[in-house]
């Protein structure tokens, strides 16, 4: 029997074939890309479902604040299905414009998490818009004063949206708790009713 032949492998000539050998390099490559991918993959997904909700909630808004510039919330001539959705607490036509409001809401949002803000003012140019933040936190100050016929109206509605993509360095948030006011505004006159 003969003795094993000494190796010749050497260090370099490992390297040298390693380097050359591209089997699974496909997969190495994906391991590295593959977080950041699906980093921004979810942060465009995340961005565009708030986009969405924003958009929602604009319009909800619209059509809402449509009761108080017509009066028929003021003067309570609510059709009967609105009613029945949403009946007259006697001192509560805050809760019962808020619950008119949510009725219209997709299942894109919690009802509970909804603020409604409705404010009469003299002349458009006596509109003030405060901020609703105040050191990352939300600022809870709603009122409700629908005003009579034309009177400056406006109506503003706030939701916290949770974001869950902060983490990946993609952080839109302005509230603490991982979340970002949405606000939808109208602003106008109330009509002659």
């Amino acid at each position: 029997m003969s003795p094993t032949p000494a190796s010749t492998v050497t260090f370099r000539s490992l390297l040298r074939r390693f380097r050359g050998n591209r089997r699974g390099s496909a997969v190495v490559e994906f391991a590295l890309l593959a977080p950041m991918f699906f980093a921004l993959l979810f942060a465009i997904v995340e961005t565009a479902l708030m986009f969405l909700a924003t958009q929602v909630l604009e319009t909800v808004t619209q059509d809402a604040a449509r009761l108080v510039f017509t009066g028929r919330m003021q003067t309570q001539q609510l059709t009967n299905s609105q009613l029945q959705a949403c009946p007259l607490q006697p001192g509560n036509q805050q809760g019962q414009f808020k619950c008119l409001l949510t009725s219209l809401i997709p299942a894109l949002f919690d009802p509970n998490q909804i603020y409604v803000d409705v404010q009469r003012y003299n002349a458009f140019a006596a509109i003030t818009i405060n901020s609703q933040i105040n050191g990352g936190a939300f600022v809870n100050n709603m009122q409700y004063n629908p005003g009579g016929p034309g009177d400056i109206v406006v109506v503003r509605v706030f939701y916290q949206w949770p974001l869950f993509v902060t983490g990946l360095g993609y952080n839109i948030t302005n509230l603490s708790g991982n979340k970002r006011l949405l606000v939808a505004t109208v602003a106008f006159q109330n009509e002659p009713y």
